[in-house]
């Protein structure tokens, strides 16, 4: 059988769960407690509130077995926390890709609808879209930047 990551551009796949409630911390110890997950790395928001406790979690990814698993803080766009639930349950499925562009042209052909801009953070740039059943699809270029940075 081919190598399918040629044709599809497709690298990975992490399920990704968006914790309500700015308690993304509190996921991540109860998974390393109850499932003996480990942390390999975390990014967490640099422009969050100096009179907030803790920092605002855009991604801790754990190694459960040989499985992986992200976790995130849920909030909007202005950084507020986003207690009320979207389609889609809490549940944020990351695809990593090559090349993030044609990926998402891909989805949205096939019915996909782009959720938000295409944003870089700490490792590479990401771009969103929702699936027609309501589910988002975070679409990682990992180590790539946006094209208008590069410029």
């Amino acid at each position: 059988m081919a190598d399918e990551t040629a044709t599809t551009g497709l690298l990975g796949f992490k399920p990704q769960l968006v914790v309500p409630g700015m308690k993304a911390e509190v996921a991540v110890q109860f998974y390393k407690a109850a499932f003996g997950a480990k942390e390999l790395r975390r990014v967490a928001h640099p422009k969050r509130k100096a009179e907030q406790e803790l920092p605002l979690i855009l991604s801790a990814e754990l190694k459960i077995g040989s499985s992986f698993l992200l976790v995130n803080d849920r909030f909007d766009d202005a950084g507020e926390d986003g207690s009320t639930v979207a389609s889609g349950g809490g549940i944020l499925l990351r695809l990593e890709a090559e090349d993030l562009d044609a990926v998402m042209k891909k989805a949205v052909t096939a019915g996909a609808e782009i959720v938000g801009e295409v944003t870089e953070y700490e490792g590479g740039v990401c771009g969103k879209v929702r699936d027609p059943f309501g589910v988002v699809w975070a679409i990682a270029a990992v180590g790539k930047k946006c094209p208008e940075a590069e410029a």
